[in-house]
């Protein structure tokens, strides 16, 4: 039985989510009142109601202070209740242009004298507390609906590998910025440039021509293998320290030509070495048409 949290920032693509698990078998309760979290799943594992798989939403709508959050993670603790926490978050200037689009209210400033910024900073405030609990942070800035969907579905609608531990690695473009996940982050932007070769740029890495072209030169070769090399001995140690899901971001300067290389290189050595891997390619259709010949998604 799977019990999984669903919070994080009003506007970060919780509703979203929700779908997104519903679709792989989750059955989902929505605006659940903190207080009542330790009863609803307390209710959940009893065997004459067993519930499979069950997503909670818990956020500023049925909490009024960080306390009330704590005190329902205790409870279920105390209990002994197995859950894992998913919070979702994106970037207040993306927060601020969704409500403009879709002329909501942030649920902060529905009875308060709160501008919205005032309302997503106290939201940040409240929710702290949950958010350093968490097992999963996503940072939905620069995702797609579908890329959001894919992401959730690849780490909960399998099983994760014996060795315990799920590892995303997300390339990008430091010019859009470092993704507000990460746990460890890679510069690459060192390595020979593919933009600056004829009938190269309008490519990604997803295309062998760019990918071979980077991994030539001896410098990304080196980069590869040391840098599969700590990786692979970090993870261990993470996986023992009881952590389930590590987030890799890999960046260059646009984020569609050295950090997808190398990134597919870190994807291929951890598979390789047993682990199980989400592979996200965050940037690589911005500011640029579609490569005919790169695929949309790269095989995971």
């Amino acid at each position: 039985m799977a019990f999984l949290i669903v919070t994080g920032i009003s506007g970060a693509g919780k509703s979203l989510a929700v779908n997104a698990l519903e679709d792989i078998g989750f059955f989902c309760m929505d605006n659940i009142p903190a207080r009542l979290m330790g009863s609803i799943l307390s209710l959940a594992v009893q065997p004459e109601h067993p519930i499979e798989n069950l997503a909670v939403v818990m956020d500023v709508r049925g909490a009024r202070d960080s306390k009330e959050i704590e005190e329902a993670l205790a409870s279920l603790d105390e209990q002994k209740i197995d859950y894992k926490i998913l919070f979702l978050d994106a970037k207040d200037a993306t927060i601020i242009k969704r409500y403009k689009e879709t002329r909501r209210m942030h649920p902060l400033a529905k009875d308060t004298n709160m501008d919205i910024t005032a309302a997503i900073a106290k939201e940040r405030e409240l929710l702290d507390v949950v958010r350093k609990r968490s097992d999963y942070i996503l940072d939905t800035s620069n995702l797609k609906t579908s890329q959001l969907k894919e992401r959730l579905v690849e780490i909960f609608s399998k099983n994760q590998q014996d060795k315990g531990i799920v590892v995303n690695v997300i390339s990008f473009g430091f010019k859009y910025g470092i993704p507000l996940e990460s746990d460890l982050v890679f510069d690459v932007r060192f390595l020979p440039n593919p933009f600056y070769i004829e009938g190269l740029r309008e490519k990604t890495g997803l295309n062998e021509s760019v990918y071979n072209y980077v991994m030539q030169f001896d410098q990304a070769k080196k980069f590869r293998k040391m840098l599969a090399d700590m990786v692979t001995y970090l993870l261990p140690n993470y996986i023992e320290e009881g952590k389930t899901s590590l987030v890799i971001a890999v960046g260059c300067t646009g984020g569609k030509h050295r950090s997808i290389t190398l990134a597919r290189c870190l994807s291929e050595d951890l598979k390789d070495a047993g682990y199980y891997v989400v592979t996200t390619h965050r940037d690589v259709h911005k500011d640029t048409r579609p490569c005919r010949e790169c695929p949309e998604t790269e095989e995971k």
